[in-house]
């Protein structure tokens, strides 16, 4: 009798996830934006990961020809999922693949890896852009590391889009004269990132 018993908890629990209602999908379909011709993603890539930054555009103000003017020295941004969940840090850092030059930096808040881009197209178009928006921006990856621990959540990609940005751009005063140079400007920014990948 226990045996058969045994038998049948057995045979219900296989036939348990056939029974089970289905689950919902992990990773809903990314769907990106329509952006100007000049910033298109190649035709080979596909989106694998979205999120909305929120942060600064960091500025200091420098000598310019015979003037002054803001020189941005780095963004400085969180991004999260739609159900604000924090999943990448945004920020300027030495790209290990170029000998250490700067570039834009995005670093997984799961794993650490990470990876660094190369602007290669931008759009301040009306059609796509908001007034006083930093540009819309297309980067090529130029760089990558994967975590400590073998982590790869950003390492496959190949390209990323900056859109749907809002504020972000220059002070328009606040660098005018010798006395203003090394002033700092930390304008608060959002946007949307797309990260493509061709595997």
């Amino acid at each position: 009798m226990k045996a058969r018993i045994a038998i049948l908890a057995c045979a219900a629990l296989l036939a348990a996830p056939a029974l089970a209602a289905p689950q919902p999908l992990l990773n809903p379909s990314i769907v990106p934006p329509a952006v100007p011709v000049n910033i298109q993603a190649p035709a080979d890539v596909r989106p694998f990961l979205q999120g909305h930054a929120v942060g600064t555009q960091n500025y200091i103000c420098l000598p310019s020809g015979s003037g002054f003017s803001w020189a941005l020295f780095g963004p400085q941004a969180t991004l999260f999922t739609s159900a604000d969940e924090q999943i990448v840090t945004h920020f300027l850092s030495a790209n290990p693949d170029e000998a250490g030059t700067p570039r834009p930096t995005w670093q997984s808040s799961r794993d650490t890896s990470a990876v660094w881009g190369l602007a290669i197209g931008a759009s301040s178009d009306s059609d796509y852009v908001a007034p006083g928006a930093i540009p819309w921006v297309l980067l090529s990856v130029e760089g990558r590391r994967d975590g400590p621990t073998g982590g790869n959540k950003l390492t496959a990609a190949t390209h990323i889009h900056r859109v749907n940005t809002s504020g972000g751009v220059a002070p328009e005063e606040g660098c005018a004269q010798a006395s203003d140079v090394g002033v700092r400007a930390l304008v608060p920014y959002s946007a949307d990132y797309f990260f493509y990948t061709n595997k």
